[in-house]
């Protein structure tokens, strides 16, 4: 088990299998010493918890926990390119999407859930820049999705 798995393993957290896509890309991709994930919808065990736009049919809590599941998904996408979670230098770039009502300003809020998990899993590792970004829909009615760019050592 690596480090990184250890370190989940004491939050109380598993990898999950990655997310098969939904269409036509891969979940991770590696160039040079980057990998970049497609959008990690907040999956669990093949379906989404809960469906909807926060603000309205989501809470912005909810909606953070969500992006925590995203991020989540992403370590595991990472991992299935990198091999190991313990070769991720840094994660460089976090861009997540929220699916908010018209009047859902909360974006930055529930973004914090993927970060922090981050931080939590890789320390210092996990710092990183971020785009928190509020659209009208996401694919299966999601309520969050994330994708993250790390940078292998």
């Amino acid at each position: 088990m690596s480090a990184v798995e250890a370190r989940l393993a004491e939050l109380g957290l598993t990898l999950p299998a990655v997310v098969p896509p939904l269409a036509a890309y891969q979940p991770a991709v590696q160039s040079g010493p980057y990998v970049y994930t497609a959008g990690q919808l907040p999956m669990v065990e093949g379906k989404l918890p809960v469906t909807g736009k926060v603000g309205a049919e989501v809470t912005a809590e909810e909606a953070k926990d969500l992006a925590r599941t995203c991020a989540l998904n992403a370590l595991a996408a990472v991992k299935s390119v990198a091999g190991d979670l313990d070769r991720v230098a840094r994660v460089v770039k976090v861009v997540g999407y929220v699916a908010s009502a018209s009047d859902f300003t909360g974006q930055p809020g529930v973004l914090n859930g993927a970060s922090e998990l981050l931080g939590e899993v890789l320390g210092d590792k996990g710092v990183h820049a971020r785009s928190a970004v509020g659209v009208a829909v996401l694919p299966l009615d999601a309520p969050v999705e994330v994708e993250i760019q790390v940078e292998l050592a």
